[in-house]
């Protein structure tokens, strides 16, 4: 099959009745300390630094240099391993990484969290480690945009392992138009992304029923959610043939939506998203029951999200001193809740628009500069 993942997770072996000496355990304890270590370490990067961290294409490769791999931060060994299988992949990996980001902020824009990115490492910081309604969104809307990216690029015939979709003719398709043109890869997008994405929390191993399963659980799904989001909105586009723009034939494929789309769509889920436990067998259920089972296009947390109003370092919350407000607003981007009840300074700006714009024969747009004095005002 055309673009098969080779990327299997590796088990932990046993002692086989063997009886380990002293030294043995002693080396044991020092390899156990060293690898919680490490854990703590990769838990506090992210793939996500690709985005900040700029990749080279592969035919960029200097003769000679370090391999890409080893020099990318935020990877764990399991995505380190697919790097070095699939490294012209990096590079789309961290664009779909910086437009799932820039959607998080374009979402959040008005909100008391508005996903800023705090760092080039861990990226949005020690706020990530609170299985919140947040963090659930940007899980979710970071793996939509590996889709998204990854799809793309074998459309475009980036990548060696894939190209245009091969996504079988809809059965309601007008029988007199053409199924064909080169289409988004949305499927190899989904498996890669899946593969990619989830080899972080796959490959950790933690007790049954443990809050830090809950969070593995939780992440998974999120990540699933937005895979599905980018999935599911694809949708058949077509182009006219004919003289005169007759449209007498249609050609037809499978085209990604906007990823502004995709993002309201997380939006609504976000807004909806089930609190959620860990049972002792080792699986999410619902705190409270009377509500509907989510799916898996559904976002999901463990935790109540903190409170975003001040700074706090211990959340990592970056709090709202300083950031603009609308006065007249009663929403979330509203003075007396952006500020949460603080209050605000007001201040006088100068912006300079285009303006009083004429076109010219032939062809081009003559515009005038106009300075406004405006009102705005920034939280305490």
């Amino acid at each position: 099959m055309q673009g098969a993942l080779l990327w299997k997770l590796s088990v932990p072996g046993h002692w086989g009745g063997l009886r380990p000496t002293m030294p043995s355990l002693l080396l044991l304890f020092t390899a156990a300390l060293l690898s919680s270590w490490v854990q703590l370490l990769t838990d506090a990067n992210s793939w996500w630094s690709l985005a900040l961290n700029p990749v080279q294409r592969p035919e960029m490769f200097i003769i000679g240099a370090q391999p890409v791999c080893s020099q990318l931060p935020g990877l764990s060994p399991g995505q380190r391993k697919l790097c070095q299988l699939y490294q012209e992949h990096m590079a789309y990996i961290g664009e779909g990484a910086k437009t799932g980001i820039k959607e998080c902020q374009h979402q959040f824009r008005q909100r008391r969290w508005n996903c800023s990115t705090v760092d080039n490492v861990s990226v949005f910081g020690r706020v990530m480690q609170i299985g919140s309604r947040e963090t659930a969104f940007t899980y979710a809307v970071s793996a939509a945009g590996v889709v998204n990216a990854i799809s793309r690029a074998c459309r475009e015939g980036e990548l060696s392992t894939c190209g245009c979709s091969r996504t079988a003719r809809p059965k309601d398709l007008p029988r007199d138009w053409l199924w064909g043109g080169c289409g988004d890869n949305v499927e190899y997008g989904y498996r890669f992304a899946k593969e990619f994405v989830d080899a972080r929390e796959r490959e950790k191993n933690f007790a049954k029923g443990s809050e830090e399963q809950g969070r593995v659980l939780m992440n998974l799904q999120n990540n699933e959610a937005g895979r599905r989001a980018v999935y599911k909105m694809a949708d058949v586009a077509c182009k006219c043939h004919g003289v005169s723009g007759s449209c007498s034939l249609k050609t037809c494929w499978l085209q990604l939506a906007e990823f502004r789309k995709v993002g309201d769509r997380l939006k609504e889920k976000y807004d909806s998203a089930a609190a959620m436990r860990v049972t002792r067998k080792g699986r999410l259920e619902l705190v409270n029951s009377r509500f509907t089972q989510p799916t898996p296009e559904d976002l999901v947390y463990v935790d109540p999200s903190p409170d975003y109003c001040l700074r706090n370092e211990s959340t990592g919350s970056l709090g709202t001193q300083g950031r603009l407000c609308n006065k007249t607003s009663e929403g979330m981007d509203g003075c007396e809740l952006m500020c949460c009840g603080r209050g605000y300074n007001q201040f006088k700006s100068v912006q300079v628009e285009r303006c009083h714009c004429k076109f010219h024969w032939c062809c081009f747009v003559k515009c005038k500069k106009c300075t406004e004095i405006v009102d705005q005002y920034i939280c305490k």
